[in-house]
């Protein structure tokens, strides 16, 4: 009989300690226990979101209070607890202080593993990438348990638990892989292949506020008020994306996690434990639930990308000039710059140089860049 992977959806109303504390030892109960997990005296890494430094009201990053009831369940298995991530730009510890993570890390006494410096790894089964440089905070560690944000993503569709390991690779050396690998089919196939090297014992998703819209980091909060819990990833970002009616199969790593053996999408090979799934549908939340499309062919891909694939334009009574997009774009040479006018003035695109990475919408603080969809792929949306 083929054993399901099981899903654990929680309810949980607030970011009350109290509350959250009682709702995450629900749902790893549900799954066997934190002792499952951990043995006294192992290095445990609590791998949280820091996408940016932003306050938790913001639904950016891992809420304080989710990585606080995660530590402390953690930490009473005896096993040694540290924390940490490698935001898109600035240090690690100043979008820890930023996202209240470090204070809360501060009152169980928990340190902040090393996310700035890390070593070249390889990864003989990887299928679309054998190469990563991780932080020595994840290679330190006996195991992992990766704590994500429930978000949308302009790139991937939606955001979870396989790409949170995206954070494991030191600093700028994430833009490289937008980079090399500007499609999103591509992209997703590197994210799980950094996802099984990575291999989390447990993955715990912060629903209790969500980011709907121009997510990961321009999106608007919306609640959910659910933990998520599984030692499957796929199947946890497949339940998440039911909930929001977006078919699991449209988001890559998903459908690349399913195939590379990391866990399953079907339905009728998930378990579903503690509330109600109905309970947690939201029909409304606002997500691209069309299906991505790829193209290979590069000059193809050039002439595709300025007709038919949504293009990151700033809106200029939001963008207070603070170069976020120029610094975060990967692309040598920069698809999005400073112009003659100078600092004083939003940066403008070269939609030639523009490989549709999306860094620049995924990192402005002042959520001023968005995606929108050129006249021509709305006009032959059902054919594109």
């Amino acid at each position: 009989m083929l054993m399901k992977s099981k899903v654990a959806l929680i309810r949980c109303g607030s970011y009350n300690c109290i509350e959250v504390r009682e709702a995450l030892q629900r749902g790893i109960d549900l799954l066997g226990g934190v002792n499952k997990f951990a043995a006294p005296g192992e290095r445990l890494l609590l791998k949280v979101n820091l996408l940016a430094g932003d306050s938790p009201d913001k639904c950016v990053t891992t809420h304080p209070s989710v990585f606080k009831a995660a530590a402390g369940i953690f930490l009473s298995t005896s096993a040694e607890i540290k924390y940490g991530d490698s935001p898109g730009f600035g240090s690690p510890a100043a979008a820890a202080r930023k996202a209240g993570i470090s204070a809360a890390a501060g009152e169980l006494k928990i340190e902040m593993a090393d996310f700035k410096e890390g070593k070249e790894i390889f990864h003989a089964p990887g299928i679309q990438n054998k190469k990563f440089f991780i932080a020595n905070g994840i290679l330190e560690a006996d195991g992992v348990i990766s704590i994500s944000k429930f978000k949308t993503h302009g790139l991937e569709r939606f955001t979870g638990a396989i790409k949170n390991q995206f954070g494991c690779v030191v600093g700028m050396r994430k833009g490289e892989f937008h980079v090399k690998l500007p499609d999103a089919y591509d992209f997703g196939k590197m994210l799980v292949d950094l996802n099984n090297y990575i291999n989390p014992r447990l993955y715990i998703m912060d629903g209790i506020i969500a980011m709907e819209g121009n997510g990961p980091r321009g999106g608007k909060p919306k609640a959910m008020n659910l933990l998520l819990i599984s030692e499957d990833p796929v199947a946890l970002d497949a339940t998440a994306c039911r909930l929001i009616n977006l078919e699991p199969a449209y988001v890559p790593t998903t459908l690349f996690g399913h195939k590379a053996g990391s866990g399953t999408y079907l339905e009728n090979e998930i378990e579903l434990a503690g509330d109600k799934f109905e309970s947690f549908i939201k029909h409304d939340f606002d997500v691209n639930r069309r299906p991505i499309k790829s193209v290979k062919n590069r000059t193809l891909s050039s002439f595709l990308n300025q007709r038919f694939v949504a293009r990151p334009f700033i809106l200029d009574n939001k963008c207070n000039q603070s170069g976020t997009c120029v610094n975060s774009c990967p692309v040598e040479g920069k698809a999005v710059n400073w112009s003659v006018a100078g600092k004083s003035v939003p940066p403008v695109f070269d939609y030639d140089k523009c490989i549709r990475c999306y860094c620049c919408q995924e990192m402005c603080p002042e959520s001023a860049v968005v995606l929108r969809e050129p006249v021509l792929r709305k006009m032959m949306g059902k054919f594109f």
